[in-house]
């Protein structure tokens, strides 16, 4: 039966705030009494596990800054890399021969969330991280209508078993779901997801051999990895599950977590579905880890930063070349590009030339797989330096980035291409550095500082209200607050290390739509 706000009060230790009214079916669905129990245990068996995981992130990086090391492959695991009899568990039948995916499918995005379901793609990233803003609304809407996927219903929609399987992406651990407390503590954001994907979902899932799947996103150690086994073995004994039943597929996106690809593996070893490879936070991995040294100056994303380059080609041979030799699969990264309507025009021929290039050269590397954003893509499958271009670019995208979070979206459209918090991470994060170490402008010899970041954000005014349709003040406004607070991120002495934990702090904002 579905709950009503009396009867949530009265789980002990609980404390849940009170749903958008428009989704108040929704909320009475997904956050029974039972659900709601279920949860509560679940956080109060792990938080202070994810606590320490938090606290030893911090640790390192604060030894990084004053110690100026670099990351290295750990001595005392060596007996996992040097043991070559073990392999990871094998995957089901549905995760096998999956060559392409939809990426960054927020599910609080209906249209879009139906639309993926209906397509001809093997599988969809259903995310609730880099291309989702985590409001209260978008959280509820997003877990109800994979709810309604697995329980069928969407008029129109097949059975679970006959649309592309869901890889569910749960939000990492640096996000806070401010609208639960436990025991007087704001639940982490990546329980609350798991756990009620779980709880609703699990079973089905299982018993229709499409899940459960999922991808665990921004993971920097093999510790984290085995904090999320031992929540695969507790939830899985709790709800009447196989252990195994679960398989996930860790994004390999921090400079840290290359380093340690074996070992994650093996913590994971009955639950893993493999690793994947995740080219814009991973290199911005670098300048949160390495950002105060210029030798680790990173040039232009949209010039010199994909794939074919050597210190990211190296990460994806490693990558695959650790999956299959543990019996793991190996998936490429995304294609944001999107198409245009005319398949005749120049632009339409140089988007599918590019994705073309690239992904030949992931499945030259042996990768198992890889994923699109756009749906039309499904069927079709200078040495660098600091530019004015570049520079702008970036600016843009994080100025656009915070003013869609604002308004409760995660990701947004510029300039032909999709954007959400990963490219978004990279582009502040090359700003901050590029101002940081004063470089160089290769069309004009100009230095990037302060004063001239904040003169391009200036002039991309315009631009960027036309991206936005601004016609009204409200609009113009929220834009300035966007500039400003994006402004104050690239002019910190210190690296913020995550930009959706900054933004999260202020969480009033993200319920200022809902």
């Amino acid at each position: 039966m579905a709950a009503t706000l009396q009867q949530i009060t009265t789980v002990t230790g609980v404390e849940l705030e009170p749903p958008p009214p428009i989704l108040k079916e929704e909320f009475q669905t997904l956050l029974t009494p039972e659900a709601i129990q279920f949860l509560a245990e679940l956080v109060s068996t792990f938080d202070a596990d994810v606590d320490e995981i938090l606290q030893l992130r911090m640790v390192t990086k604060l030894d990084l800054d004053r110690h100026g090391g670099l990351p290295d492959f750990l001595p005392h695991t060596s007996h996992i890399r040097e043991d070559q009899s073990w392999k990871v568990q094998p995957v089901p039948r549905r995760l096998q021969n999956r060559h392409v995916d939809l990426g960054d499918v927020s599910p609080a995005n209906t249209e879009h969330f139906i639309r993926a379901l209906s397509s001809t793609a093997q599988g969809i990233q259903t995310d609730f991280d880099d291309g989702h803003c985590p409001t209260y609304f978008n959280q509820i809407r997003g877990l109800s209508n994979v709810y309604k996927a697995v329980h069928n219903q969407f008029p129109d929609i097949p059975p679970i078993s006959k649309v592309p399987i869901l890889m569910l992406r749960p939000r990492a651990w640096n996000m806070v779901e401010h609208n639960m407390l436990v025991n007087g503590k704001e639940v982490p954001g990546p329980l609350f997801d798991f756990g009620l994907l779980m709880y609703h979902n699990g079973r089905i899932l299982f018993e229709n051999e499409c899940g459960p799947f999922f991808y665990l996103s921004k993971v920097e150690s093999h510790l984290e990895a085995k904090l999320w086994n031992n929540i695969f073995v507790w939830v899985q004994k709790k709800l009447g599950l196989p252990i195994g039943s679960i398989k996930a597929t860790v994004l390999i996106e921090n400079i840290l977590a290359a380093f340690e690809m074996e070992e994650i593996l093996y913590e994971l070893r009955d639950h893993s579905a493999g690793l994947n490879c995740g080219i814009w936070d991973y290199s911005a991995s670098f300048i949160n880890k390495f950002g105060r040294r210029r030798e680790f100056l990173l040039p232009d994303r949209s010039k010199y930063v994909n794939m074919e380059k050597l210190f990211l080609k190296s990460y994806m041979d490693l990558l695959v070349k650790t999956c299959h030799k543990r019996g793991a699969l190996a998936t490429g990264g995304m294609a944001a590009l999107l198409l245009t309507q005319d398949k005749g025009s120049l632009e339409f021929q140089k988007a599918t030339a590019i994705v073309t290039r690239l992904k030949l050269l992931e499945i030259n590397a042996g990768v198992d797989g890889f994923m699109v954003f756009d749906l039309n893509l499904i069927e079709p499958m200078t040495k660098g330096g600091v530019t004015l271009f570049g520079l702008k670019y970036n600016i843009g995208v994080g100025i656009l980035f915070i003013e869609a979070w604002l308004r409760g979206q995660g990701h947004f459209y510029f300039r032909g291409q999709v954007e959400d918090s990963a490219t978004a991470e990279i582009s502040r994060s090359q700003v901050w550095q590029w101002i940081r170490h004063g470089v160089k402008l290769e069309d004009d010899n100009r230095t990037v500082t302060r004063n001239l970041v904040q003169t391009l954000v200036k002039e991309l005014g315009t631009e960027l209200q036309e991206v936005l349709q601004c016609c009204m003040d409200s609009c113009k406004t929220q834009l300035d607050v966007a500039s400003e607070m994006f402004l104050e991120i690239v002019q910190k002495q210190d690296f913020p290390e995550f930009l959706t934990t900054y933004l999260n702090l202020d969480h009033t904002f993200l319920s200022a739509n809902h």
